[in-house]
């Protein structure tokens, strides 16, 4: 069931992995090879441009990929990804045309002026060719660089093979992970084969090679030409916006899901919905919350889910801690006021950060509340974002847990790592399934210190005045308690179903 699952959306995965991966490529060879030629005879240029090709190569693919964001005015998908990709197949093929053209010998230069070439002449006909094996080279070190770093575009919202790693990472899926791994090395692969064979028929003169590539570009073409000639032709809700009353049959709406297994759920929850209305739905998995909600309230995306917790603290940057009812309301005035985003409808659950325990290591440590950590040398774990938020600081201050030792993880390894010893404290959350299956103790935290986050649907400006897209998702609206919630996660994390599987027995659980 997982596996048709998976097979279902794979050529638009791949044919998103390889219509990035050979748009970035292309473009590095658009610029590197003019621009290697140019420096390859002047010394004072191609060292720069070297180094600046280098800079960039250093950069973690990650981050280049997250900088593009703001760089491209907060656009996601495909040109922040797009224009990363692009920067980072620089370096090898510029390399290797200065490099290469460098390398030729100087009496064949010389020879060629000698018998009345032109010097666009000797470039063409003696430098280039003679250059070529070398400058064939680092274009297949770039391909093979771009198509593994283009699975780290999920988070910007760019589909590739990436979805099936990141989203596999987090719901447990190993499959999945590995199939993403094995189809895109498998592509960089066979990709680099593609081009040996291009390079050999070239240099041996034979068709049968170039017959061979010639096949293999063609198996490698085919998923993107079948996806992109199949692909829906509906229009996206926010570019052709007069539909206060227009139904959702033949739209397209984009929904964000953010990086963990809750958000998944809910996503393939709202996308039954939405297709139940006849709407095709455009779903943009593994963004991180930044990523998401400035791409909603740029109404790039129609849909997503929030928490009070997260917009009050990291994007209205208030440190103080109101009541569950008055948070939801301020921040829902915030978002209308200032974005002119709805905080359309509370869930009815809600899913807060709290630091969690063994059974036996509160027993051993006497450890009832958050201030009994204090001053016991402890490893305190947590998704990397948690480190870098306003509560985390205000627990730190008020309990004294600054000698507490931070390691940020992946939330999908916390849990094991807490019950293995590894750590000794995570930050769970509270509708986490594997806070029962590993018997966790969650501390009391009397300060107060840490903000209700209640889920709730966010809409784009534009999406917040569509009547029919809001009559579709009403019936979700204080639906979801949090024991559903955590038993809908508990059936991914723990009995392994997949996120389609929960969706269908939480949407089950709602209809009365």
């Amino acid at each position: 069931m997982m596996f048709a699952e998976e097979l279902a959306v794979f050529p638009s995965r791949y044919a998103g992995h390889l219509f990035l991966s050979l748009s970035a490529i292309l473009t590095g060879l658009a610029v590197s090879i003019p621009l290697g030629i140019h420096a390859a005879s002047r010394p004072r240029l191609s060292g720069p441009a070297l180094g600046v090709a280098s800079l960039v190569q250093t950069i973690p693919g990650i981050a280049l990929l997250a900088l593009m964001v703001p760089v491209m005015g907060g656009r996601i998908g495909f040109w922040p990804a797009y224009a990363a990709l692009a920067l980072y197949s620089l370096l090898p093929i510029l390399r290797n045309t200065i490099v290469g053209l460098q390398g030729v010998d100087g009496a064949l230069k010389e020879g060629a002026l000698g018998v009345g070439m032109t010097a666009r002449q000797r470039l063409t006909q003696v430098e280039l060719p003679l250059a070529g094996p070398v400058i064939v080279a680092g274009l297949r070190t770039a391909c093979v660089w771009v198509v593994g770093a283009a699975t780290l575009s999920t988070p910007v919202g760019a589909e590739s093979l990436g979805n099936y790693i990141f989203q596999g990472l987090q719901t447990r899926n190993w499959g999945a992970v590995l199939f993403g791994c094995l189809v895109s090395a498998g592509l960089a692969l066979i990709l680099d084969q593609v081009i040996r064979l291009f390079e050999l028929s070239a240099e041996r003169r034979s068709r049968r090679l170039a017959l061979f590539g010639t096949a293999g570009l063609a198996l490698i073409l085919a998923p993107l030409v079948l996806t992109l000639g199949g692909s829906g032709s509906g229009e996206r809700l926010n570019r052709d916006f007069n539909v206060a009353a227009e139904p959702l049959a033949g739209r397209t709406i984009t929904l964000a899901a953010k990086a963990f297994t809750e958000q998944y759920i809910l996503a393939e929850l709202i996308t039954q919905r939405l297709e139940a209305e006849g709407a095709r739905v455009d779903l943009r998995q593994g963004l991180g919350s930044a990523i998401a909600f400035d791409a909603i309230i740029r109404g790039e995306v129609d849909i997503g889910i929030d928490y009070t917790g997260t917009v009050w603290t990291t994007l209205m940057d208030r440190e103080d801690v109101p009541p569950r009812a008055v948070m939801y309301a301020e921040t829902s005035a915030w978002l209308l006021e200032e974005h002119g985003a709805l905080a359309f409808a509370p869930l009815g659950f809600e899913n807060a950060y709290a630091y969690a325990v063994t059974r036996e290591t509160a027993a051993r440590l006497d450890l009832i509340s958050v201030g009994d950590l204090a001053g016991k040398g402890l490893t305190l774990a947590s998704d990397p974002e948690f480190f870098g938020r306003a509560e985390w600081t205000r627990t730190r201050d008020i309990y004294g847990l600054g000698a507490l030792r931070t390691r940020g993880m992946e939330s999908t390894f916390m849990y094991e790592a807490v019950a293995n010893g590894e750590v000794d404290v995570i930050t769970a959350y509270t509708t986490d399934g594997r806070i029962d299956a590993y018997d966790l103790v969650l501390l009391e935290e009397p300060a107060g210190a840490l903000p209700p986050y209640d889920a709730f649907i966010i809409l784009s400006p534009d999406a917040a005045e569509d009547r029919a897209l809001q009559a579709a998702l009403a019936p979700l609206a204080s639906a979801i308690s949090s024991e559903m919630m955590r038993n809908a996660n508990g059936k991914v994390d723990l009995e392994r179903a997949s996120v389609r599987q929960a969706a269908d027995w939480l949407s089950d659980e709602i209809e009365p």
